[in-house]
């Protein structure tokens, strides 16, 4: 089930979140999130009248999340959000980051907006794939501008229009 996220979600999300912080390069963050942290990201999410949804099992467990925020603060940038999923590392591969887009996507049709940008650090196979099945197209590769786990990163940036 894909749903909106609630107050009670913060903390299996964090746990989703920190698993990529502290395992992988798919995001550039190098400490854990705390609950306050992550609870003032959602409520900015919110505030900007922007989508965060989570999925759950059968059983009401948090597997994954996914978001969209602003993609600059500037008023004509107003139709452009940046947007992240996150799964948790038992339930990748599922088809669940497809269900989560699937239901991003629809919301933000409903909210007018034209144009979805999203950062992927290089290399992940996994997210380029998801993100191109939604018709999204790199635009833009910025060589070794994140240094973590002791190596230079590479970030991509994809982008694509809500239909």
């Amino acid at each position: 089930m894909i749903r909106a996220v609630l107050d009670t979600d913060v903390s299996a999300i964090i746990d989703i979140y920190n698993y990529y912080i502290e395992e992988t390069i798919a995001t550039f963050e190098e400490q854990a999130i705390t609950m306050d942290d992550m609870h003032s990201r959602i409520i900015k999410v919110s505030a900007d009248n922007l989508p965060w949804l989570v999925a759950e099992d059968d059983s009401g467990q948090v597997t994954g999340y996914a978001y969209a925020c602003k993609w600059r603060e500037r008023f004509a940038y107003r139709f452009s959000v940046e947007i992240s999923v996150y799964l948790s590392v038992n339930h990748a591969q599922q088809g669940l980051g497809t269900q989560l887009y699937t239901a991003l996507f629809k919301e933000l049709k409903n909210l007018s907006i034209n144009t979805v940008i999203g950062g992927i650090s290089l290399p992940n196979p996994a997210s380029i794939a998801l993100h191109e099945k939604f018709g999204m197209k790199q635009v833009a590769h910025f060589e070794e501008v994140g240094f973590k786990f002791g190596q230079w990163r590479d970030t991509g940036y994809w982008q694509g229009k809500i239909t």
